[in-house]
């Protein structure tokens, strides 16, 4: 049994027993191979359940409902819970699924697709459903598995900490790969085609891909950088802005990219504005950037988005945004809580400079008064100091103690 088999433990969820024992449906999301099913078989553990993998051609090509439920009784009798697999890749599987809930069926799915729930079926499971976002591993799982000590007492230990955050601020955290780096580039090469072609070309119908290859390289070579729709048409040669806006849109879907807003107060003024895009793992920054060395700054601000995202700010529910002063000095993270400014976060990968110093800090201090808010934060490599800059508290902080703490 898969479930039986040890793992490495993901976000847990407080009570698994409670949620399992509940009606709701249990939605896992995320993007492929970042351990949505591992994850959902962790909960199941010891539990009487059955499985249904739609990454399989052959249960897609043959799918009957009636015909599939009862090969399931046969297969797993009495079964109590019910997980679909990458549900998406099944045509009308909402449909089903709604027919299922309201049969009772006590369902855990699994899919790669950011917009799983459309509008109508989030408006008729509305309160039904619990989703968790499953990302690839983070640096705090990545050490636990590569069990690399995290509170090293010795010169050793410490030298061992620091090579593997290193690691991982370049090669990221897929799980499949944090112990195996010499195949780094070709699996998550591998892993970018599966996405391009399954979850993009095949999904909405593409057949000429040399311009979606071609604007998801120049996503990955521009990555924790602001970007404009019309921007990247020119660059391109696309033509097209509207085809520019849908197929970063298709992208976006396999949680391969992510584009954070500019804050705004102004709704309209936030819409024009460019976006800053980001890719879900730096490991397809080594794999497909063209990029001629690393660029340690935009990996470890690349490494703070996608921390956040684990920490639950929501794009879509406007709690995450990248902000620009009245006079023009950028704020790499603005979070928000409904309608209160959390915090701002500048990530500098090091601030030895007075000069680098200085500017990061201005901004977070022009910052704090245009947006009323004095949790100011600064994120670095391995600089660890409270100080007080024009009047404002500000916590600079190591990303050993960002991440791991």
């Amino acid at each position: 049994m898969l479930a039986s088999k040890d793992y490495q433990t993901r976000n847990e969820i407080a009570s698994t027993d409670a949620l399992l024992g509940s009606g709701l449906i249990k939605l896992i999301t995320g993007p492929r191979r970042a351990g949505k099913s591992v994850f959902t078989l962790q909960m199941l553990r010891g539990k009487n359940y059955a499985y249904l993998n739609f990454d399989d051609s052959s249960l897609l090509s043959h799918f009957e409902e009636n015909a599939v439920m009862k090969a399931l009784s046969e297969v797993y009798p009495g079964y109590e819970y019910l997980l679909l697999d990458e549900i998406q890749n099944l045509d009308g599987w909402d449909t089903w699924v709604t027919t299922l809930y309201r049969r009772g069926v006590n369902l855990l799915i699994t899919g790669s697709n950011a917009n799983l729930l459309s509008s109508e079926m989030a408006t008729l499971l509305t309160g039904r459903y619990f989703e968790t976002l499953m990302l690839p591993f983070s640096m705090k799982e990545t050490l636990k598995y590569t069990q690399v000590n995290m509170q090293p007492q010795l010169p050793a230990e410490e030298a061992a900490l620091s090579n593997a955050m290193e690691d991982y601020l370049k090669n990221g955290g897929y799980p499949e790969i944090v112990r195996t780096r010499e195949i780094e580039q070709a699996y998550m090469g591998s892993l970018f085609d599966s996405i391009i072609l399954k979850d993009v070309a095949k999904r909405h119908k593409i057949r000429k891909t040399t311009e979606l290859y071609d604007l998801a390289d120049y996503l990955i070579t521009n990555y924790s950088n602001p970007l404009s729709f019309t921007g990247i048409a020119g660059d391109l040669n696309l033509g097209s802005v509207t085809t520019v806006k849908k197929f970063c849109k298709y992208l976006e879907e396999p949680y391969l990219f992510y584009f954070l807003p500019r804050f705004n107060q102004k709704l309209k003024e936030m819409k024009k504005a460019d976006r800053k895009v980001y890719v879900v793992d730096t490991g397809f920054v080594l794999a497909r950037s063209l990029e001629l060395s690393a660029n340690s700054g935009r990996q470890l601000e690349n490494m703070v988005f996608v921390e956040l995202l684990r920490r639950g700010y929501d794009i879509k529910k406007n709690e995450l945004f990248y902000y620009h002063t009245a006079n023009g000095k950028e704020i790499d993270f603005v979070t928000k809580k409904g309608t209160t400014v959390g915090s701002l976060i500048q990530v500098a990968y090091e601030i030895s400079k007075p000069k680098t110093r200085s500017r990061e800090l201005d901004a977070l201090v022009i910052a704090s008064e245009e947006l009323k808010c004095n949790n100011l934060i600064l994120v670095t490599w391995d600089t660890d100091e409270q100080v007080n800059y024009k009047g404002k508290d500000i916590q600079i902080i190591s990303a050993r103690n960002w991440f791991l703490k």
